[in-house]
């Protein structure tokens, strides 16, 4: 009997399937526990061998949660909206949702690409997953949810006053009764005052206008980014470099109508939520930073010579005396209506240079200063002195006002600005009004200096002058004391195709909701999925697309007549619309008239445990918080907060290899002997194409070469070996003879990535495999060290496509079975921590595998006995179920992994074959290995599935010594070893060493000096 991975993974697979052995039941006797990990976007490309790393600990913790009498729900399915599955709509004409249901079913695309299909590389990992409660946030009877927890948001405002949001009814109430003088809600800025009577007045379009100014989702002009090459609105999360991270195209920001959500009402809850849970103290802190409470003011200033005042938002008014410039946003409103016209093409040119930089750009970039100036001055609201106005990119429009008080003694950004425009038009000296030195840097301390040459504040510290210039300012009317969030408000509209439809239609221009018992409102086919000629979304493009008020029914777009028969919204909504409340689907999964009843919501309550990337601390996380916190106060959701306990794994890097070479051209003429009289003639002929040169790397890498920022290489610089190479190739394609001094090429450096399964473990490549590979070096040249081999440069870097360093988990499940990949993901390191995938150590884990398997069977068969179980036996098997139990509770799974290779090769030499010992072992082990420990468990009499056993009960007292293995000693040298009780006195230790033979031999009838015993540790007889 052989260890068969193959077949015994299938077989166990097939029985987890037809037994639903981990299906999880609502409303179990069992106490609960919830595991969720991210679910994943299902592209073409299929996993790689880094994205299971969490799926596998999530796994391993379930399973061992299940082994301990819990009913555990483990859910998976597919974030399967979003721009990816678009772009490859638009460059194949094929339709997104059958592209997305062949990357999650597998199949072959209408491109001819095979897609393996993320359901089936999932299964052949064996995880323990609940695939009865699968998802997907691209089938309408999963977004009809989503839809309509879009309406519960628009028919919703938030009271401050209780602190929670509410129903927008109890709101028109409050204006038809009272007014909305006293309303104190999160709503848009300079809301007008009106009495109840003025309500009850207003037209129904004019009520519906105000209204929209308090939604908690609401139509607004915003400065969104904007990607004219994708035909769409971008996160910033999007957006690396200033370019979107999707096709690498340019990104600008723009002002749109847009649906925006006000997630800024839940900032304060959203930062005391962080004391609730048990999350990476790093994670918490990047949503602090996102949320940024700031205490402070707001301060009105009066530009001069006009009606506009500037606000502006600081933390510190008690500076205000050293105000000496201030900074807009470009973006401002202000900057069109302040601007001089001696400044406006300047301006202007700023700002069509800087709406081409995100706003994650600007407020990383601390080392780039620019700015213009407006022309404009403001009045300085006690001393009434003119303050220059100018903007600068390091403001943003969406923080605070989108302008700043620019104090230059006490904040570096403002010190730099005000020094790199010194002596410009509008650039006043920067005045201190600290009693510290600032000649060289700002002071930007909050506590040990006093106020000078600040007027009514001289001789005050921090907080009795913040204090102070708030009365004063109250008194002017010119500002008062406030608390801001960095957070804005998120944008939610998409000028997509492939998202969730809204379901809103437009009367007169304004929003209307479709009635909940209408929905889903399904995706219309399109012809295209570009936007229109029109620049409309793609959505645009529908035939079918418009609403009938009287039928409720989608209709055909040419029978709008704005009466009964009205347009549709034609953007989408993002991709983090289905993420942002998927944990509660799960609970009910099948439930088609709510997203999950109350029931099941009280029994699962929230998710006990969530593991997923970090990359997602300030956008999936913050927006999810958002919507429990709002279903919680709709009396929805049963918990404040979706998440107990969070853990982000770490990346596994791959391992790319690297062609090393040079591309040579030919830049000039040459000279070549004419043949008839001998004289050397200047010969013009077509130069040949460039050629490649592939260089081993030991060669590349000794020949020390230099290139320019171009990565082209001076010829001088150029090694005898490669310079003869040259001589050789350059001329191949001509039929002349070339005197080689006379000519001269160009040679630009190469480092190209190649395909890692070209390379051998010797980091030797298949040369010829690779031309085949890379048609565009197929008449490649290449240079081979000594040996005749062709060596690749390797370097750690994150596994892509792009890189071709991909592994993928079906290859190493074909070859070792998928608890060997199971297992070494676990053991390549701590599960939060970046860690390289290196093939070579597989083999390894699969050997011990095969160990593991040796104590329980031979080639004959079974050879497992009743034998009563060695102290030694028992003292391996506990120490393991100490360790394993105790470092899966702690998250550290690679250190089980090293306990169970030790338990293994303890057992092994002690020729263990005790039922009493494998038996429990093999349910230790199944969290991690659950194929072969099912197979295990089969093969010892046992039916059903070893999944659901009890977890076996660490026992301290084999751990307990009760003999010693001393070392004997004869003057510091061991001679010997004796087993010894551990409870023996040191007379009675000495007495039994004296009388051993060994000793005596020893001794040659001397006796010692001394004789040292430190029970439990050592003997030692000295002289």
């Amino acid at each position: 009997m052989k260890y068969n991975p193959n077949e015994i993974e299938a077989k166990w697979q097939k029985y987890w399937l037809e037994n639903q052995t981990f299906k999880a039941e609502n409303n179990s006797e069992k106490p609960k526990y919830y595991v969720l990990d991210m679910f994943p976007y299902p592209s073409g490309a299929g996993l790689h061998v880094g994205h299971p790393l969490g799926y596998i600990a999530s796994d391993v913790y379930s399973r061992y949660k299940r082994h301990q009498g819990f009913n555990v729900l483990h859910p998976m399915g597919y974030d399967s909206f979003g721009l990816p599955a678009e772009q490859y709509a638009i460059q194949t004409g094929q339709r997104p949702e059958d592209t997305t249901s062949v990357n999650i079913d597998g199949g072959t695309d209408k491109e001819g690409n095979k897609i393996a299909g993320y359901r089936k590389q999932l299964d052949k990992i064996g995880f323990s997953f609940d695939w009865s409660r699968e998802v997907r946030t691209s089938n309408p009877d999963y977004y009809k949810h989503t839809q309509w927890i879009f309406i519960q948001l628009f028919n919703s405002w938030y009271n401050k006053n209780s602190d929670k949001a509410e129903d927008i009814s109890t709101l028109v109430s409050i204006f038809s009764t009272e007014g909305n003088a006293n309303v104190n809600a999160v709503c848009d800025e300079n809301i007008e005052v009106f009495l109840a009577n003025e309500w009850n007045a207003f037209a129904k379009e004019q009520q519906e206008r105000i209204l929209l100014q308090y939604r908690l989702t609401y139509l607004a002009e915003t400065e969104v980014n904007w990607c004219p090459g994708l035909g769409t609105v971008l996160a910033n999360d999007e957006i690396v470099n200033g370019v979107s991270e999707r096709g690498g195209f340019t990104v600008v920001r723009k002002k749109m109508t847009q649906w925006s959500m006000r997630i800024s009402a839940y900032a304060e809850r959203l930062l005391q939520g962080l004391n609730d849970i048990d999350w990476s103290e790093s994670i918490k802190e990047s949503q602090r930073n996102w949320i940024g409470k700031s205490v402070g003011a707001t301060v009105e200033f009066n530009v001069q010579n006009s009606e506009a005042k500037i606000a502006v938002f600081t933390t510190r008014p008690d500076t205000i005396f050293g105000v000496t410039f201030m900074t807009l946003a470009p973006e401002h409103e202000l900057v069109s209506q302040i601007t001089t016209a001696e400044q406006k093409a300047e301006v202007d040119a700023y700002i069509e240079k800087t709406s081409k930089r995100s706003e994650r750009e600007r407020m990383a970039d601390v080392k780039t200063i620019s700015g213009v100036f407006t022309g404009a001055y403001a009045e300085h609201p006690f001393t009434k002195e003119p303050i220059p106005v100018w903007i600068g990119d390091y403001v943003l429009a969406g923080y605070g006002t989108g302008a700043v008080m620019a104090v230059p003694c006490g904040d570096e950004r403002d010190y730099a600005f005000a020094n790199f425009f010194k002596g410009q038009n509008g650039m006043q000296e920067i005045k201190n009004i600290f009693d510290k030195d600032i000649s060289e840097a700002a002071f930007g301390a909050k506590e040990g200096f006093q106020l000078v040459d600040s007027d009514f504040l001289n001789g005050l510290d921090y907080k009795k002058g913040t204090q102070k210039v708030i009365e004063e300012l109250e008194k002017l009317n010119q500002g008062k004391g406030k608390t801001n969030y960095r957070l804005r408000d998120a944008v939610f509209s998409r000028q997509r195709y492939w998202g969730e439809p809204f379901p809103v239609y437009y009367v007169n221009g304004l929003p209307q909701m479709i009635d909940a018992q209408h929905l889903p409102i399904i995706l219309p086919e399109v012809e295209k999925y570009l936007p229109t000629e029109e620049g409309l979304p793609p959505l645009g493009n529908a035939t079918v697309w418009a609403w009938n008020t009287e039928t409720n029914e989608v209709v055909n777009t040419d029978l709008v007549d704005n009466k009964t028969i009205f347009p549709l919204e034609l953007n989408t909504m993002p991709g983090w619309a289905g993420s942002s409340w998927y944990w509660m689907r799960y609970m009910d999964a099948h439930n088609e008239n709510e997203f999950a009843s109350k029931d099941a919501l009280a029994y699962w309550e929230s998710v006990d445990l969530y593991i997923g990337g970090s990359e997602h601390a300030t956008g999936h996380l913050l927006y999810s918080r958002f919507w429990n916190k709002f279903l919680k106060d709709k009396g929805f959701a049963p918990t404040e907060e979706p998440f107990k306990k969070l853990i982000n794994q770490g990346m596994i890097l791959g391992m790319s290899a690297f062609v090393y070479g040079v591309w040579v051209e030919i830049i000039h003429s040459y000279s070549a002997k004419d043949t008839f009289n001998d004289e050397i003639d200047l010969i013009d002929v077509e130069c040949p194409r460039p050629f490649f040169v592939g260089i081993s790397k030991n060669i590349f890498e000794s020949s020390q070469f230099k290139a320019d920022e171009y990565g082209i290489i001076d010829n001088a610089v150029l090694s005898d070996l490669i310079r003869n190479k040259f001589s050789e190739l350059k001329f191949r394609d001509l039929e002349v003879n070339a005197d080689e001094e006379f000519y001269d090429y160009r040679c630009s450096l190469v480092k190209l990535h190649t395909d890692v399964n070209l390379i051998n473990s010797s980091d030797e490549l298949d040369v010829e495999k690779f031309k085949v590979w890379r048609e565009d070096y197929a008449d490649a040249e290449f240079i081979y060290e000594e040996n005749g081999k062709y060596i690749v440069g390797r370097e750690i870097e994150k596994m892509s496509k792009s890189k071709y360093n991909v592994v993928t988990p079906d290859d190493i499940c074909n070859e070792y079975g998928a608890d060997t990949l199971r297992l070494y993901e676990m053991f390549l390191g701590p599960l939060e921590q970046a860690k390289p995938w290196n093939t070579a150590g597989i083999s390894g884990v699969f050997g011990f595998l095969k160990k593991l398997c040796r104590l329980y069977f031979d080639d004959n068969g079974l050879i497992v006995t009743n034998d009563e179980p060695t102290k030694d036996n028992l003292k391996s098997l506990h120490k393991t179920i100490k360790k394993v139990a105790e470092d899966i509770e702690g998250f550290s799974f690679n250190t089980s992994v090293s306990q169970f290779m030790i338990c293994v090769n303890e057992l092994s030499a002690q020729n263990c074959h005790s039922r009493a010992i494998l038996e429990p072992l093999a349910i230790v082990i199944s969290p991690y290995a659950p194929h072969i420990a099912e197979e295990l468990w089969s093969l010892l009499g046992n039916t059903g599935s070893i999944a659901t056993v009890d977890f076996p009960v660490f026992e301290a007292k084999y751990l307990v010594e009760s003999e010693k293995e001393y070392p004997v000693s004869f003057n510091g040298k061991m001679r010997f070893t004796m087993v010894l009780p551990l409870d023996l006195t040191k007379e009675q230790i000495e007495e039994i060493v004296m009388k051993d033979e060994r000793t005596i031999k020893q001794l040659e009838g001397r006796t010692p000096n001394k004789v040292i015993i430190v029970p439990g540790k050592i003997i030692n007889l000295v002289g």
